[in-house]
């Protein structure tokens, strides 16, 4: 008698346990996936960082070999540190030492309301976070906005970036084909068209996803819109910039990229003289997430194999 009702009771919590769980996924299922997402970054050997950088508080990734070279890795609008997780790896197991910071006004760094979360703005913070962390040189990547960041820094401060990595990048004078009001969607149906320029052949969200993700990103949307406000003031455009750049440059690209599209990284080639083109076929503008395991093995190739031009 008394095995079965331990038995019975066993059976009640579980039936409790999977209620409760699913119930978390119904109604948070956001938060359950930044979990899942946080126990793969932390077992892939990654820990969480905060440093002070002109009085602002950035939040970091940080995993490889403490002796390894560093390389910084910047995110895109409406991103965070965590976007790199399916490259990052390939660069530690390289030995390299990644760093992933979460740009002023994303992720777990503050949004404070007196910053203009401009490209020039966030530059600035970068070369001084690379500074901060004590390193002379670093390898730097970037990928869409944050591969524009990376074109400012590169310029600004050369002698910072030993070789420049642009994953999908924004950064030249190009008007896009989508209303930028595409990056601040507020109901599920501007959802799905951020996700249609996004991504080649975008799987259908469940309306419960979806109103959790609008609900997320809503305390954020107006550094988004801030941010994009200064980008299409046309004042940091890279178009001047990029033939000026002496490291060599890898740019990686998704052949069916609609949010930058692929006719802008021929665009880039072309104006940097000591650059390596990689188009990923049938991949969009989420090329370092979804097609990372093209995009790493030919990424850690051009970091060690790689020819600096002579010094003039």
């Amino acid at each position: 008698m008394k095995l079965t009702r331990r038995k019975t009771a066993l059976a009640i919590s579980g039936i409790a346990l999977i209620a409760a769980a699913t119930t978390g996924i119904m109604e948070w299922p956001v938060t359950v996936y930044d979990g899942f997402t946080g126990a793969y970054i932390w077992i892939r050997g990654f820990r969480h960082r905060w440093i002070v950088v002109n009085g602002h508080r950035l939040h970091y990734l940080v995993g490889g070999p403490a002796s390894g070279f560093p390389i910084v890795l910047l995110h895109g609008l409406g991103g965070r540190a965590e976007n790199w997780r399916a490259l990052a790896p390939y660069f530690v197991e390289a030995g390299f030492r990644v760093y992933m910071p979460d740009l002023l006004g994303y992720g777990r760094s503050p949004m404070p309301e007196n910053f203009s979360y401009s490209i020039r703005d966030e530059a600035g913070l970068i070369i001084a976070f690379i500074r901060a962390l004590g390193h002379a040189s670093v390898d730097l990547g970037g990928w869409s906005m944050g591969g524009w960041v990376a074109q400012l820094i590169a310029g600004n401060a050369p002698e910072l970036v030993r070789h420049l990595m642009l994953f999908d990048s924004a950064g030249l004078h190009v008007r896009p084909k989508w209303n930028p009001e595409v990056f601040i969607p507020c109901s599920p149906e501007e959802l799905r068209h951020l996700q249609a320029i996004m991504e080649p052949n975008p799987r259908p969200l469940p309306r419960f996803l979806a109103r959790d993700i609008l609900r997320t990103c809503e305390s954020r949307n107006w550094v988004v819109r801030r941010a994009l406000n200064a980008m299409f003031e046309g004042s940091d455009v890279t178009d001047d910039i990029l033939p000026t750049l002496k490291m060599p440059v890898f740019i990686g690209w998704g052949e069916k990229d609609d949010c930058i599209s692929v006719q802008q990284a021929a665009q880039m080639h072309s104006l940097l003289p000591h650059s390596e083109l990689h188009i990923v076929p049938n991949c969009g503008h989420l090329a370092p997430l979804e097609c990372a395991r093209h995009l790493g093995p030919q990424a850690v190739a051009f970091l060690k194999n790689s020819v600096h031009p002579p010094e003039d």
